[in-house]
């Protein structure tokens, strides 16, 4: 029986960091959920990128990741209590859950689900507010994510989005 393992974010955007907890998780399980969380949210400061643009960052990303891998969006349901139930209805079965996120831990935890907190790589700087903030000052950020994000965001003229949309009347 083939074990498999729920990674969950909102991937605003994919980056290295997420790379990172992925090419471990990928020698632990048979095969890897990528859940694409708040995938209703878009065109916002903190959820500049749609849910199809990041499938197709994490996806790009993971060509040689070496594991069988499904990425499947989560639309937020504003209901915490039903939001593992919630998950568990557009997911394949999975035996793990793998995050470091406060709620989601105690969410799949309370609900009987095995939780593993990966290793954090670089959190401070592999984190997608600190990529946004280097976007929205014209700073370096490409280094933080992978190459193929790169091209997703350029593809979509993604800084300009976020800048637009960052911006008053």
């Amino acid at each position: 029986m083939k074990s498999r393992g729920l990674y969950v974010g909102r991937f605003q955007p994919y980056h290295n960091g997420h790379q990172s907890v992925l090419n471990e998780v990928s020698g632990e399980v048979d095969e890897i959920i990528i859940g694409v969380g708040s995938a209703q949210m878009s065109h916002d400061v903190n959820n500049p990128f749609t849910a199809g643009e990041r499938v197709l960052m994490i996806t790009r990303s993971l060509e040689d990741l070496g594991c069988p891998f499904y990425v499947i969006p989560i639309e937020d349901i504003q209901r915490n209590a039903l939001w593992v139930a919630h998950v568990r209805s557009i997911a394949p079965p999975f035996d793990h859950v793998y995050s470091s996120n406060p709620l989601v831990v105690q969410l799949f935890s309370e609900s009987g689900v095995d939780v593993i907190a990966p290793r954090m790589h670089m959190r401070h700087d592999h984190s997608g507010t600190e990529i946004r903030r280097r976007m929205l000052n014209n700073e370096p950020w490409e280094d933080l994510v992978p190459p193929a994000v790169v091209e997703v965001i350029e593809e979509i003229d993604g800084v300009n989005r976020l800048i637009r949309i960052s911006g008053s009347d």
